[in-house]
C-alpha cells in the first residue's frame, strides 16, 4: 500500500520548499501526496454563524482563487523529474487549517503530515508560525515533520532523538523515525540530558529496549549533564551539525515545554533543521 502524505499549503515559498523536500525525501517510496489548501472568506470568522455558504459570492470567490492556485501548484510540479512512485491529489477546503487537516487524516488515512515553517528572518516574531505550532501540538493521529524555510534537501545524515528513558518505547510510535533512517542510511543519536547521576532500573530497561529496536540502524547513545534540556539539545546539534531532530510527544509533556513562549528564545537551533514530532498518546 502506498504511503499517504498530507502536505498543507498556503502556496507560499515556505510551503513549496517543504513540498520539494518531501518529494526528495520519499523519492524511492510509493506515495500518494495530498496537497491541502484551507481557505476562508476574508472579513469572516470561521467561528461565526454568518460565514458565507456555497453559492454565495464571497465563498465562491475564495474557492475559485484556492482552486486556481492549487492547479498552478500541481502544474508546476510537473516540471519536477517524473517519478512513477508518486501520485498527486489536491484538496481545497473551506475551513481552518487544523479542522481541515483532522478531516483529511480521517477520510484519507494519512500516515504523516509534512509542512513548511516560518524562518527567523521572516517578519513574524514567531519562529515556526501559529499554523505549524497548532498542527504539531494538536494533531495526535500521526507524526508531523516541519521543514524550516529555505532548508534545502539533502539526505539526512543524523537524527538527534532526545529522551529521558522514563517510559517504555513502542516500535510503532518510533516507526517513522526508523523508516527515514533506513531509507537514507541515516544515523540516530540518542541524547539523554542527565538529571541524576544514575538511571533508575526502569530507565535502564527502557534504554535496553530502545537498543534492541535500533539493532539494524547505525546509532549511538550520548549523555549531557549540568545543562538545561533546551541548551543541551541545541549545543549537541550545533556541535555535530545534525540535520534533523525527533521528539516523542507524549501528551505534549515534553514538546510543550519546547513550544512555550517566547518562541525564538526557547526554540533556538530547532528552527534551523527539520523537526519530526512523533506521537504517543498512551
Amino acid at each position: 500500500m502506498n504511503k499517504r502524505v498530507l502536505l498543507p499549503t498556503d502556496f507560499s515559498k515556505n510551503a513549496l520548499n517543504a513540498i520539494r523536500f518531501t518529494l526528495e525525501l520519499y523519492k524511492n517510496v510509493r506515495c500518494d501526496f495530498y496537497f491541502l489548501n484551507a481557505f476562508h472568506a476574508k472579513g469572516y470568522s470561521l467561528d461565526s454563524f454568518l460565514v458565507p455558504e456555497p453559492g454565495e459570492h464571497y465563498y465562491e470567490a475564495e474557492k475559485s482563487t484556492s482552486e486556481k492556485e492549487m492547479k498552478q501548484l500541481i502544474e508546476g510540479l510537473r516540471f519536477q523529474p517524473k517519478n512513477s512512485n508518486h501520485t498527486y491529489h489536491s484538496i481545497c477546503s473551506f475551513n481552518s487549517l487544523l479542522l481541515a487537516t483532522e478531516n483529511i487524516i480521517k477520510t484519507k488515512d494519512i500516515d504523516i503530515i509534512i509542512m513548511g515553517t516560518k524562518g527567523i528572518t521572516d517578519d513574524s516574531n514567531a519562529v515556526l508560525g501559529t499554523n505549524s505550532i497548532g498542527i504539531m501540538e494538536k494533531i495526535t493521529q500521526c507524526p508531523v515533520l516541519a521543514i524550516p524555510a529555505q532548508f534545502s534537501f539533502s539526505p539526512p545524515k543524523e537524527i538527534v532523538f532526545p529522551t529521558d528513558y522514563k517510559t517504555p518505547f513502542k516500535r510503532a510510535k518510533l516507526g517513522y523515525m526508523f523508516e527515514i533512517a533506513k531509507i537514507h542510511k541515516t544515523s540516530i543519536r540518542i541524547l539523554h540530558i542527565e538529571k541524576s547521576e544514575f538511571l533508575t532500573k526502569d530507565q535502564e530497561n527502557n534504554k535496553m529496549l530502545l537498543t534492541e529496536m535500533l539493532q539494524d540502524i547505525d546509532h549511538s547513545f550520548h549523555t549531557l549533564s549540568k545543562v538545561g534540556i533546551n541548551e543541551g539539545v541545541e549545543a549537541f546539534i550545533e556541535s555535530r551539525g545534525s540535520d534533523m531532530i525527533a521528539f516523542l510527544n507524549r501528551k505534549h509533556r515534553f514538546f510543550s515545554s519546547i513550544l512555550s513562549n517566547p518562541l525564538i528564545k526557547e526554540l533556538g537551533y530547532y528552527s534551523k533543521i527539520p523537526i519530526l514530532v512523533l506521537k504517543d498518546n498512551s
